[in-house]
């Protein structure tokens, strides 16, 4: 089954590379990206076989331009086995992700514009962390591409896990900070204070837990909405320096697990650009899909794959709706 309106391709899992298949749909319908690398003049890069952003500005041109057979995306996947992301392995979407974008940043030659790919996503935050005997307060200022969010083992939800990740922790034992005005490690309070958000959301819902030495996979039910605005969800997280005033966001992708740990396989849900429609894409298999089939992957349901990544952009859903006007 092909494609519509020019939403992407369909593509051949080649050893193993559902995570790439997957991981290339989300990019595709993250836009912004792809209008960033067809400014890219690459014609100086030397090794095209392994860059990755060469590779990836190239497949992600030929989704855009032809839709009406499977993608072919060898070329990426070998520059990615180039770079240790390798073929034929099992691999965390989340880390897979985040690896390309790492590559972006120091493979491109405009830097400019590989900071443009990293401002993309690029979300600053602001560290405290607070001396529980002589009540110091050490703060640093650094960023995150995306929001790794731990999870309950019953029932939870993209608003409670925010609400989590965003809490003062007491930091104890063998966790104690150093506090230069005590010159030891004391026990201490950490939290974590938004300083600006980006225009594209990547949110990774942690859903595998180590213990000892094994890992096991949590299948519970974590529901998120399709809009989400952080002024309400969790204000009291914006730092004082906090000034942006617009912080709605609108799900495009959703990037799916289904299977075990140890084994597994990847799909996405994505929003088309036009149309708004959302699809399902698995591999070489393509169709479109509803915002209640989308809400199948909150899990609770071992037969089915559950929400793994979620990428949202910044804007209501009517504003994502707007065509783009240049001038």
């Amino acid at each position: 089954m092909y494609l519509y309106e020019g939403l992407g391709q369909l593509f051949c899992n080649h050893q193993l590379s559902c995570c790439v298949n997957t991981l290339l749909q989300t990019l595709s319908a993250t836009w912004e990206l792809g209008d960033i690398l067809d400014k890219w003049n690459a014609s100086a890069v030397r090794d095209e076989w392994c860059n990755v952003p060469l590779q990836l500005k190239k497949v992600l041109s030929t989704m855009k331009s032809d839709t009406s057979r499977p993608a072919h995306h060898r070329a990426f996947l070998n520059s990615l086995d180039s770079n240790r992301i390798r073929l034929g392995t099992q691999h965390d979407a989340d880390e897979v992700f985040l690896s390309i974008l790492n590559l972006l940043h120091h493979q491109m030659d405009d830097e400019r514009l590989a900071l443009d790919i990293q401002n993309l996503y690029k979300i600053s935050v602001e560290t405290c962390v607070q001396c529980l005997d002589c009540s110091s307060v050490q703060t640093l200022n650094t960023y995150l591409l995306g929001l790794p969010l731990h999870v309950k083992e019953d029932h939870d939800s993209l608003e409670g896990c925010l609400t989590s990740f965003f809490e003062h922790q007491e930091l104890r034992g063998i966790d104690c900070c150093f506090c230069a005005q005590c010159e030891k490690k004391t026990p201490s309070k950490k939290g974590v204070k938004l300083l600006s958000l980006p225009h594209i959301l990547s949110v990774h819902l942690k859903r595998f837990r180590n213990s000892n030495g094994d890992t096991r996979k949590l299948d519970c039910r974590i529901t998120f909405p399709e809009t989400i605005d952080f002024s309400e969800t969790v204000k009291e997280a914006f730092s004082s320096d906090f000034n942006q005033n617009d912080c709605k966001y609108t799900l495009h992708a959703v990037v799916v697990h289904s299977g075990y740990a140890s084994f597994g396989h990847y799909t996405a849900y994505v929003r088309q650009r036009e149309s708004q429609r959302w699809y399902y894409a698995d591999d070489s298999h393509v169709h479109q899909a509803s915002w209640e089939t989308v809400q199948s992957s909150y899990g609770g349901n071992y037969s089915s794959g559950t929400a793994y990544m979620l990428m949202y952009r910044k804007g209501s859903k009517e504003a994502v709706q707007q065509p783009q006007l240049s001038g």
